[in-house]
């Protein structure tokens, strides 16, 4: 599929604006100026990928176009190993564009940021408490195998084993650009151990994907709006918990939003991180209601987390999990409950770009 020509000009500006970044990353008065100089490396960094890629995709279309010039030959041996050529070419051609294209498509600001995972139990009772115990687990284990540091900030056990509620804070590489679909309703579909008669209950959780705010000054809070409280720590601790009052509340009066810590052991630390929670959930709700207004029937809802929407199904009696976005099902649960959560990530991964895909050409069609 040949490159619409918009995007062929963008890929010329990007390969241009590599080029005099090339030459300016070795002229000495930008190298003296370390903030320029940090600025155009990383710009030198985002561009590279793509001239790459671009550079792949000429050489594989000069070679087409070779081949393509001897299928004038008088030559019948050499008809067709040109033909031969250009059918092993043509698969390598699409994929080069196909990549080229995906390099293209808009960034998203938070992908490389840390997150806030907030898992709440919802319908269901004391089942619902476990199961949230459950998704903890499987985050904490995937966290492990990416070599993310996952931290407990905020936990409400129950007495059954469960939580009422439990909030993470996930640092590492690129966190959110893998989490950032698991916001939404997890339904769960097992039968309880309190039940006697055997049946399979329904019960929920709903999970959030918050990307943490590097910059606390990007969302204005008035301290008069705030309502600090303190408490004694619950939970794991040691000697600690329980003897002072070092766990924060903080609640947003004029929107109801709240947030709690108690992960540091002192006040002032879990003041700082209780506030950061608060602003990131007030940044996610604006972006949430923009992203809505502008995409009201995109499937995936990437980076609002549409958390009113039945997102995906654990069925414990048939070992099924089921993804209601992309009609994924698969036959792995105990597998993807004990960390091995990339299998459902990748998919939506890719319908997300697919779909980002089609919009960046029916840009290009109507131009």
């Amino acid at each position: 599929m040949p490159l619409a020509e918009r995007i062929v000009q963008r890929l010329e500006e990007c390969t241009d604006r590599y080029v005099e970044i090339q030459a300016l990353l070795g002229d000495p008065d930008v190298v003296d100026d370390k903030d320029q100089f940090k600025s155009l490396s990383q710009e030198y960094a985002e561009l590279e990928p793509i001239v790459s890629a671009y550079d792949k995709l000429r050489t594989i279309e000069a070679e087409v176009e070779s081949a393509k010039e001897l299928l004038n030959s008088q030559d019948g041996e050499m008809r067709l190993l040109a033909q031969d050529e250009i059918d092993q070419l043509s698969p390598l051609l699409d994929e080069a564009a196909g990549n080229v294209e995906k390099l293209l498509l808009p960034a998203d600001p938070d992908d490389t940021a840390n997150v806030y995972l907030e898992i709440r139990a919802g319908t269901g009772g004391d089942e619902a408490a476990l199961f949230a115990g459950d998704l903890v687990k499987m985050y904490e284990r995937y966290a492990q195998s990416q070599g993310w540091i996952a931290r407990l900030i905020s936990v409400k056990p129950t007495p059954q084993g469960g939580f009422k509620e439990a909030i993470f804070r996930i640092t590492g590489s690129d966190v959110f650009s893998r989490l950032k679909f698991e916001s939404g309703v997890h339904r769960v579909q097992r039968i309880p151990i309190t039940e006697s008669q055997g049946r399979v209950h329904t019960s929920a959780c709903t999970v959030a994907i918050l990307p943490e705010i590097e910059e606390l000054t990007e969302v204005e809070v008035k301290d008069s709006d705030l309502r600090i409280d303190t408490y004694r720590a619950s939970g794991a601790g040691g000697q600690h918990v329980n003897k002072t009052d070092s766990a924060v509340r903080i609640t947003h009066l004029p929107t109801g939003v709240v947030a709690e810590c108690q992960e540091e052991r002192s006040q002032h630390q879990n003041k700082e991180r209780a506030l950061a929670l608060v602003k990131s959930k007030l940044l996610d709700e604006k972006k949430r209601d923009q992203e809505q207004a502008r995409t009201k029937d995109r499937k995936l809802q990437v980076g609002s987390g549409d958390r009113s929407e039945r997102i995906r199904t654990y069925n414990f009696p048939q070992g099924r999990l089921t993804d209601h976005r992309v009609g994924l099902t698969l036959y792995k649960l105990d597998e993807i409950l004990a960390g091995s959560l990339d299998q459902v990530i990748d998919p939506l991964v890719q319908v997300h770009q697919a779909d980002l895909l089609r919009e960046l050409r029916l840009e290009d069609s109507v131009m």
